[in-house]
């Protein structure tokens, strides 16, 4: 595990930073005015994001319930926490079964100042949390190990990170070593922001301004990571439209998908 500081003293506040201005979208209160600032121009181009930002949050919810409620898994890795907010992975499973145990893993220095927040748990439960970068798989896997039994089904979560692995055969290498490492029965959430003509100005100045960079992925693209995987009903899909509460939901550019691994 790495160490968590207790100060914001290591955080560049002159660099805008994903989690952050995420978080300022969702109406949290850590980010600082460069992330607002950037936030505002996405939004101005993109006047949709913030619909995303909670339907990427609906989304979770939904996938960790389906995941701990419907299949029974007991053990999620969620790689790419991202800032605390209602409704963190821990919690949505922990209501359904208690006993759950949960793995974070992020490397962004607010987050990890928040993770004595996230390093809370039902008595019966555990969660942990890893300093990583979820590209270094080789020691997430290793530490993981330490909290999560491989030889039961777990639920691999990403959230939001694939888009930051631009190159798409690195992305999917990432992937893949991850899911080779799960035992058959196990689980993959995956979402991320798709590619449209509406999001080409959003995505130039993320690309311009923010770190790191975000690459915008068509649903076609998106589903090879679930290759090899079964698609669990309605498919990959717009977030909105995975096994939705509503009504009547609205398409948006979010692409999801969640898979077991036979």
């Amino acid at each position: 595990m790495g160490d968590v500081p207790s100060t914001a003293s290591e955080l560049d506040t002159n660099v805008p930073q994903t989690a952050r201005i995420w978080n300022y979208w969702l109406g949290g209160k850590d980010n600082f005015e460069v992330d607002r600032q950037v936030g505002d121009q996405i939004r101005a181009a993109f006047p949709d994001i913030e619909k995303n930002a909670r339907a990427s949050r609906a989304f979770l919810v939904r996938s960790v319930s389906f995941a701990a409620g419907e299949v029974g898994i007991r053990q999620f890795l969620d790689v790419g926490t991202g800032l605390p907010t209602a409704d963190n992975t821990h919690e949505v499973a922990q209501r359904i079964t208690p006993d759950a145990r949960i793995v974070y893993v992020d490397n962004d220095p607010l987050v990890l100042v928040h993770a004595r927040a996230l390093l809370t748990s039902s008595p019966e439960g555990v969660t942990q949390y890893v300093d990583a970068d979820g590209r270094d798989s080789a020691k997430v896997l290793a530490e993981a190990r330490k909290t999560l039994d491989f030889d039961q089904p777990i639920a691999l979560i990403m959230s939001g990170i694939l888009g930051h692995i631009t190159d798409d055969d690195q992305a999917l290498t990432m992937v893949r070593e991850y899911v080779d490492a799960l035992t058959p029965g196990s689980y993959f959430i995956a979402l991320d922001g798709s590619h449209s003509i509406e999001h080409g100005e959003a995505e130039k100045i993320w690309n311009e301004q923010a770190n790191p960079p975000y690459v915008l992925r068509g649903h076609a693209a998106f589903g090879q990571f679930f290759e090899g995987l079964e698609l669990v009903e309605p498919g990959v899909t717009s977030a909105p439209l995975w096994r939705p509460t509503e009504t009547d939901p609205q398409r948006l550019d979010v692409v999801c998908g969640v898979a077991r691994k036979p």
